[in-house]
């Protein structure tokens, strides 16, 4: 232990309160012995590299290519998802996949490849392994996208600890790197290294800041050869460290850009999915699980708040909206309206009829969403305590006795949620919830954080987890346990309310994540920085398919300026997860406390939010069919357009809407980067054809918003029914677009409506095109654009 670390010991006593000061001091001593104890040593280490080869087993999809000191699984699934496994590692067990794996291609072929080395040759992909294990993935054309080195072990000498592992790879010099889960200073990840390892930061964060709380070993690379995803499939602490290549300026001498991934233990296994972006993350969306699907109403603007305090108090709050025309579709309660921080309790002094203002607010279309933290407070008369501790839920450390750290509550425990059981008997908890009139769930501090005064804020890394089945450590399980939490939260509202789709979004996760829900910024700081790092989160995240997110609108901490809260209230209106939310000493964050001017903008953004519901509720739809994200980056459908691909400060919602957020202070008129084709200002009607740099109004009553040429927008009309917005195509050119029709909350599968636009002699015709014949929409059809400007 450090003497720095003994300084923060007793600055935390001084900070924390008195009492819950001992307790995070005394915490992070019990977790600094347990680790000492129930860790193994290191030690002296020997390297290892796979050898030469020495032979082949071909198999379905691939074989196995044996080296002399390892082996190498490789197969080609069917819909082109090439794997490999080193050590004869296997897809499965893999808590990132959902279901069964693809099955292998049939029609890919191993066959001897020059130098002594092998290829898999398939319709989408060729990867060619090296005589000494350097495997490369080509497209069918033959143009390289990665080769990864031979992989690198250091083993303990005499065994009985994990095997550390590197793997370098190289790219073009061109390629531009995504995704790596929620970090902050993206969306494009520039040279550094960045850490796997799923940590809440203590503090508000910005740009600088990382790692944060959702960590993925998920790369989402675009060159001008093609894009390409990987994933490496260990949940291990570990860390990718990035740099871009360069190009020789017309010398030839280009420089390959550089992935290099340590781990610190685990299987070295890995999926590589090729192909444009949208296939690329269908493919992905394929392995991992389908997104969930939230109910209509999460797709509305939500408030929260830590130190609503009352149901007096939330009423308000409800009447403030009301009675200035602003829409609210749901209210979030904090861990203040719990009885002493304790999970799944309420307090009945500050909320003595709860269920009633639950049943109040959703008469008025507005529903109640509870917190639901990990950690229970370790004390007898607590029922779930009372409840866990009969049912032997609760991680324990490496000598048997059940883990304790600090949280809220003061000395909690903390159930093992990677185990099937404990799964099941936490899912029954949220009965208590919904019989309190909760209707969806956000899931806090489940990286899991413990408070300590010094080390890491988390459960001890010797602290023992079932891993359904298999056992081990939190080395293994810490980066999934907020994953199996929402699958425990998840899975026990559908056996609960199975006529009702779920709402759950949590703090923390890992790759599939999106099956059970998805997730929110956490404590993004109040300022310019943080909201921009607001938009770079929900990017990089939707790139590694999670497709519903969005940030605490006004920021986490502090009292954001009116241009701040309106310029972020602006953004979250058109992000999938559109929630204002500030922590206890903040700042107010209701649209009114900001001023009339702000008020009246706020409200057009709200009026502007509900009346694209259809759309979000069609993006939400084709997120699970598709895995195409609701927001995407301009370059999705121009990846091999270079000067998109470094565009960071605007998006695609959809493909038919390009929203461009004022992301600095002062901004009146802003420079917007737009593909190919004819884009129109949907507020000045300004016709702009790409691809090009242009330079658009931003005043403050709102932002610039482009709709794509020959679009097809389904939004709400005047008498609340579904219309069609269709944006007039370029003369002599065509468009169309998808529409899901799907206002409810159950399980009912939408058929995908598709329209087509044309121009008939001089005017503008839309048809439903179905199998059978074009045909007359359903809906009202509103055409704009037709004066162009």
């Amino acid at each position: 232990m450090e003497g720095r670390d003994l300084v923060r010991s007793v600055r935390a006593v001084g900070s924390a309160g008195a009492a819950q000061g001992v307790r995070t001091v005394r915490a992070a001593w019990r977790r600094w012995r347990a680790d000492a104890k129930g860790l193994p040593s290191r030690g002296a280490e020997r390297a290892r590299v796979p050898g030469p080869v020495r032979g082949v087993e071909p198999g379905p999809g691939g074989g196995i290519v044996r080296f002399t000191r390892s082996d190498l699984r490789i197969t080609v699934a069917v819909n082109g998802a090439v794997f490999w496994g080193w050590d004869g590692a296997a897809p499965e067990p893999s808590y990132a996949l959902a279901g069964r794996c693809p099955e292998p291609d049939p029609r890919a072929v191993l066959e001897p490849d020059k130098d002594g080395g092998w290829r898999v040759v398939a319709e989408r992909v060729t990867v060619t392994v090296s005589r000494h294990g350097a495997v490369e993935v080509c497209t069918p054309g033959g143009v390289p996208l990665r080769r990864a080195l031979p992989p690198r072990w250091w083993e303990p000498v005499g065994g009985g600890g994990a095997a550390r592992w590197t793997q370098r790879s190289e790219v073009a010099a061109d390629a531009r790197f995504f995704g790596l889960g929620g970090r902050a200073s993206g969306p494009r990840l520039r040279d550094g290294t960045y850490r796997l390892w799923n940590t809440d930061p203590g503090r508000p964060f910005g740009p600088g800041d990382d790692p944060l709380y959702v960590t993925m070993p998920v790369e989402l690379v675009v060159a001008d050869a093609g894009t390409h995803l990987v994933f490496h499939d260990s949940s291990w602490d570990g860390s990718v460290t990035l740099r871009e290549g360069a190009e020789g300026a017309g010398s030839g001498h280009d420089r390959a850009g550089t992935v290099e991934l340590r781990m610190d233990g685990g299987p070295l296994r890995c999926w590589v999915v090729v192909g444009t972006p949208a296939r690329v993350l269908q493919v992905w969306a394929a392995l991992t699980g389908a997104a969930a699907l939230p109910p209509a109403w999460a797709l509305g603007h939500h408030h929260a708040r830590w130190g609503f305090g009352s149901e007096q108090e939330v009423r308000r709050i409800v009447t403030g909206y009301h009675e200035h025309g602003l829409p609210l579709d749901a209210v979030h309660l904090d861990i203040d309206h719990y009885d002493e921080h304790r999970v799944f309790t309420v307090d009945h002094d500050r909320f003595p009829k709860l269920p009633v203002l639950a049943e109040e607010l959703r008469r008025d279309g507005i529903r109640l969403v509870s917190i639901v933290d990990p950690a229970v407070k370790a004390e007898r008369g607590n029922t779930v305590y009372d409840s866990g501790t009969a049912e032997d839920v609760f991680v324990r450390d490496a000598a048997g006795r059940v883990v304790r750290g600090v949280a809220w509550p003061g000395e909690t425990v903390f159930p093992d949620f990677t185990d099937a059981r404990v799964r099941r008997w936490w899912g029954g908890l949220y009965e208590e919830r919904l019989a309190h009139g909760f209707a969806g769930f956000w899931h806090d501090v489940n990286e899991p954080t413990s408070f300590t005064a010094f080390g890491e804020t988390t459960l001890p890394r010797s602290a023992r987890h079932a891993l359904d089945g298999r056992g081990g450590d939190h080395r293994e399980a810490h980066n999934v346990y907020a994953l199996c939490m929402a699958r425990a939260g998840y899975e026990g509202l559908r056996g609960l309310v199975p006529e009702e789709r779920p709402f759950v979004f949590s703090r923390s996760g890992w790759a599939g994540m999106q099956r059970y829900g998805g997730t929110w910024s956490g404590d993004v700081a109040t300022g310019w920085p943080g909201l921009r790092a607001s938009l770079s989160l929900v990017l990089g995240l939707g790139l590694c398919g999670v497709p519903y997110s969005g940030p605490d609108v006004g920021g986490f901490d502090g009292s954001p300026s009116p241009e701040l809260y309106l310029r972020w209230f602006q953004l979250g209106a058109y992000l999938p997860l559109f929630r204002t939310h500030a922590g206890l000493r903040a700042g107010r964050r209701e649209p009114w406390e900001f001023g009339p001017e702000v008020l009246e903008h706020a409200r057009a953004a709200l009026v502007e939010r509900r009346r694209l519901l259809p759309f979000f509720m069609t993006l939400a739809h084709l997120a699970r069919r598709t895995g195409a994200p609701y927001v995407r980056p301009v370059w999705w459908g121009a990846p091999e357009d270079r000067a998109l691909r470094d565009c960071e400060d605007a998006f695609l919602l959809g493909d038919g809407l390009l929203v461009a957020p004022v992301l600095t202070p002062g901004t009146e008129r802003r420079a917007v980067r737009i593909p190919r084709g004819r884009w129109h200002d949907t507020a000045t009607g300004r016709v702009y054809e790409g691809p090009a740099r242009v330079l658009v109004d931003a005043p403050a009553s709102r932002i610039p918003v482009l709709a794509r040429a020959g679009a097809v927008i389904p939004v709400r009309g005047a008498d609340g029914g579904l219309e069609l917005e269709v944006w007039a195509p370029a003369r002599g050119r065509t468009g169309g677009g998808l529409v899901v029709p799907d206002a409810g909350d159950g399980w009912d599968e939408p058929e995908i409506e598709r329209y087509g636009v044309r121009w008939e002699g001089r005017r503008v015709v839309v048809e439903r095109e179905r199998e059978t014949g074009a045909g007359v929409p359903p809906y009202p059809v509103r055409i704009r654009g037709l004066e162009e400007r």
